[in-house]
């Protein structure tokens, strides 16, 4: 499965908030390879008025198979302050990445006590 514009694979995301009913704008998210027991950061991101971010998380020859984690932190985002124990606060995301031609989406729906998630297109 090729990404449509015929330039290699991409990564992406798209966090909507399911409690507000919109898009969650100014989410930090942080994207790590695991090789191993390490975790290799390769980029930290913020979701834009739209909930996505501005450019694909990798893309082109950046992409490379392997295991994959996206860090979405939630409890900022939510309106956790200093010293608050949020029910949700850094929500961890492992995939796989098996086809470095391909588009990879991974939205995440979020609310303050549940969030999911899936492969999008």
């Amino acid at each position: 499965m090729q990404s449509q514009d015929g330039s290699g694979g991409r990564l992406t995301t798209h966090v909507l908030d399911t409690a507000q009913g919109k898009p969650a704008e100014n989410l930090r998210i942080e994207l790590f390879r695991l090789e191993g027991d390490s975790a290799v950061e390769i980029g930290v991101f913020r979701t834009n008025g739209d909930g996505r971010c501005d450019a694909p998380l990798m893309s082109g020859p950046a992409m490379k198979a392997g295991i994959y984690e996206l860090r979405f932190h939630a409890g900022d985002y939510l309106g956790r302050k200093s010293g608050d124990i949020a029910f949700l606060d850094v929500i961890p995301i492992r995939f796989g990445i098996a086809e470095e031609t391909a588009h990879y989406h991974v939205p995440l729906l979020l609310s303050p006590y549940s969030y999911s998630t899936y492969r999008g297109s």
